[in-house]
């Protein structure tokens, strides 16, 4: 076979893992920041709590609530809570506001199971919680592992009761039970979405009696009477309350060589982390830059929280008009949006070589390549995408090329095989500039997930460099 001459070889293009250019210190540096990535997934397993750790981890590096603050001067930190289940901070940059801002947007919320509003009940001696599942699960990966109760409940005086139970090793775990391997065959004869149905995600949370045998619901009483103890609390309350049941298992190293991270929330608070790091990290920046957390992502995006609520965009219009002398105009906030500059990011489908029949390997992302581009998502003929321009996806491209940013491109599988969305069309159609970019994520959706660790640590470089040098 014929030898490609030296000229050949600079017309051919590919992607490759980044593991073996990573030397000694890059090594550490990546199973270093993968240790802080692990404290924010046990810390964060809702939306409320991972703002929570934000807000935290935001006030120590120096950030202050943007309310605060009449005007804004370059090198301000500011944030803003957006209704405690979402979060925006910036860093104010020395350019000229009207010339746009350096944003990266990222979802907090993940599928999980929520408490209905009158969940308890008993049968059989059983005392058992009833659920909602939030976000596309495969049902059965639900059934038969260890979960923990999150959230708040608001009692009638206005007290608000913080819930968190599983997670500590002294506490009890809860689970949603399945059938015996001996006593399945109804069940295996079901479609697979039906092999646990919605209404068969069932908690089970206790089966000690109340004491006297003759009040009625003992077993259900029973319960409530441990919670009133505890927090005094009344089944009432249950009905107004946010309880999310979540794996209780703690985020983990996978592999003998420790590559990868297992745990539960990735999908996306990887994204969020990452972003939340970059600008923690970032030096002065000249464009103002932004980091955005969304509440809702997985359901559509709406509400008052999710990515669709103005009040996200009510908020970088207040950033802009504090950094000006004047009042702006209408024109000045549209020339604001339709000069910024966006990093949709959220992750995608790594490519698995056991169900590899889904993806096409030519434009897939991997495991181990660095951070993931997709010029669009969306689901077959890319239905609910905004599909970045040339010209900005190339100038992405050239920034992170320029500061040797491990980068590859990929779509989400096969065309006909389904696909994904993100928040990136209701960015773009505010008219800022959006790509969608994330890290590669193994058994997406799933109790779970898992990711490289070089991934991750290349998706914080890249946000850094994003906010700090994108114009």
């Amino acid at each position: 076979m014929a030898k490609t001459d030296h000229a050949g070889k600079e017309l051919l293009f590919s992607f490759q893992n980044r593991w073996q250019e990573a030397d000694e210190p890059r090594r550490r540096e990546i199973m270093d920041f993968s240790e802080g990535y692990k404290i924010a997934l046990n810390a964060g397993k809702t939306e409320r709590e991972f703002v929570d750790f934000s807000v935290a981890a935001l006030e120590e590096a120096g950030f202050v609530p943007l309310d605060s603050k009449v005007k804004l001067k370059p090198g301000d930190k500011v944030y803003a809570n957006v209704r405690k289940r979402g979060l925006i901070a910036a860093v104010i940059g020395s350019a000229d506001p009207v010339e746009g801002f350096n944003l990266i947007g990222s979802h907090i919320d993940s599928p999980r199971l929520d408490l209905k509003p009158n969940p308890l009940y008993e049968k059989a001696d059983l005392a058992l919680f009833k659920t909602h599942y939030y976000g596309g699960i495969k049902k059965y990966q639900w059934a038969a592992i260890p979960l923990s109760l999150h959230g708040v409940l608001h009692k009638a005086d206005g007290t608000v009761v913080q819930i968190c139970i599983g997670e500590d090793a002294n506490d009890p775990v809860f689970c949603v039970t399945d059938l015996l391997p001996h006593l399945g065959k109804q069940q295996m004869e079901r479609k697979p979405e039906e092999i646990i149905k919605g209404e068969e995600l069932n908690i089970l949370i206790g089966g000690i009696p109340f004491p006297d045998k003759e009040v009625e619901n003992s077993f259900k009483l029973g319960v409530l009477q441990i919670l009133n103890d505890k927090y005094q609390i009344v089944e009432k309350d249950f009905i107004t309350a946010e309880i999310q049941a979540v794996p209780a298992y703690s985020a983990r190293d996978v592999g003998l060589d420790r590559s990868f991270v297992g745990g539960y929330g990735q999908d996306d608070r990887v994204s969020a982390y990452t972003a939340l790091k970059a600008i923690i990290d970032m030096k002065a920046a000249n464009r103002t830059a932004l980091m955005i957390l969304y509440d809702k992502e997985e359901v559509g995006s709406m509400g008052n929280t999710g990515a669709e609520s103005d009040l996200y965009f009510s908020a970088q219009n207040e950033i802009f008009a504090k950094q000006v002398d004047h009042e702006p105009g209408f024109r000045e906030y549209r020339m604001n949006l339709a000069n910024s500059f966006v990093l949709s990011s959220d992750v995608t489908n790594a490519y698995d070589p056991t169900f590899e029949f889904v993806s096409d390997a030519q434009n897939s992302s991997y495991a181990g390549r660095g951070i993931a581009f997709s010029k669009y998502v969306g689901v077959r003929g890319k239905g609910s995408t905004s599909d970045a321009s040339s010209e900005y996806y190339s100038a992405v491209i050239r920034l992170m090329d320029e500061h040797k940013i491990a980068w590859q491109a990929g779509e989400m599988g096969m065309v006909d095989e389904g696909g994904g969305g993100t928040v990136a069309m209701l960015q773009a159609a505010k008219g800022m500039e959006v790509i969608d970019c994330g890290v590669p994520v193994l058994s997406m959706h799933s109790c779970f997930e898992v990711t490289s660790k070089l991934d991750v640590f290349e998706t914080y470089r890249a946000n850094k460099v994003f906010l700090e040098h994108m114009k």
